[in-house]
């Protein structure tokens, strides 16, 4: 029996529905890869709100971006609308969407709105383990038809023309997140950059425009917009930072990256497909990502054959 994928006809069109979160954004990009490989003809455009759209800016598997819209869903005319976000407002545009098809996972709420009950990651991948984000989002377009291969790192692609490249042995840290529970002690992060700058990579801290870096001033600073972090990202050669966003990003150009986790399990989180760690407290201290000592991360840069 041909899968949904292998019915749809020529040039028929996929609505992608991930509306928000920076890490979830950079990690529906290898599903997009593999839906794109196998079925290229077909129009793949994605509904994300207006403060991520950058990280799918210049994406060659993507046709359209879009906001969040349910006007602009229906002009799109979907034959397939895949609902990768699964909260109660995407369910609604799935459901009103207009697609003979409407596909999101079995764990969603709103069961009703979905033809195409999409099973756990790891009954499609055959598999007992933890799978990664990554590996969830591509098992859906494995369940829709692509035949199950290796998941790809993600894609990422800076603004053309990009901004004047990091000086050679630049190393970015991401010293902010969005919670205090992810978020390492700055005087940590100050200790790093103080062994980096002796025998290692420059450490250069950035931020988001309203990300307050005044701990870091010693240090050059760089507050930019996601395409600004694109650029950067794409010529550095080390990142360390907080279990966030950006940490994705640097994965996706295989920067080789430190991570530092709080309550978020890094089997699910952790970098993808980049040389690197998910550095945690030890024994799963209860203090959480405070228990994350300095030794540990220098023993890190350490394996990563990083002087510091």
């Amino acid at each position: 029996m041909d899968s949904v994928l292998e019915c749809l006809p020529r040039g028929s069109r996929i609505a992608i529905l991930r509306l928000r979160s920076l890490g979830d954004c950079v990690l529906t990009t290898p599903a997009l890869d593999i839906l794109k490989r196998f079925r290229g003809d077909l129009r793949l455009a994605v509904f994300v709100e207006n403060r991520f759209r950058e990280i799918f800016e210049g994406n060659p598997d993507l046709a359209e971006i879009h906001p969040p819209e349910l006007a602009a869903l229906r002009r799109f005319r979907p034959q397939l609308c895949l609902n990768f976000h699964g909260g109660t407002r995407s369910a609604w545009m799935t459901e009103l969407s207009g697609a003979r098809y409407r596909a999101g996972f079995g764990h969603y709420r709103q069961q009703f709105v979905y033809n195409l009950a999409i099973p756990r990651a790891q009954e499609t991948l055959h598999l007992e383990r933890q799978v990664h984000t990554a590996e969830h989002l591509a098992s859906a377009i494995f369940f829709l038809g692509a035949p199950i291969a290796e998941i790809p790192r993600a894609k990422l692609f800076p603004p053309s023309p990009a901004p004047p490249a990091l000086e050679p042995g630049s190393a970015i840290i991401h010293a902010v997140a969005a919670t205090p529970e992810k978020t390492w002690s700055p005087v940590n992060f100050l200790a790093i950059a103080d062994r980096l700058a002796q025998s290692g990579p420059s450490p250069i801290f950035i931020g988001a425009p309203d990300d307050d870096l005044t701990p870091f001033r010693r240090y050059p600073t760089i507050q930019t917009s996601l395409s600004g972090v694109k650029s950067l990202l794409a010529s550095a050669s080390l990142f360390v930072g907080n279990d966030s966003g950006p940490a994705h990003m640097a994965a996706a150009f295989g920067v080789p990256s430190i991570v530092i986790f709080g309550p978020s399990d890094a089997a699910i989180w952790g970098p993808w497909r980049t040389t690197g760690e998910a550095i945690a407290a030890p024994g799963g201290g209860s203090g959480g990502i405070a228990d994350v000592t300095v030794p540990q991360v220098l023993d890190a840069l350490g394996r990563l054959r990083v002087p510091a």
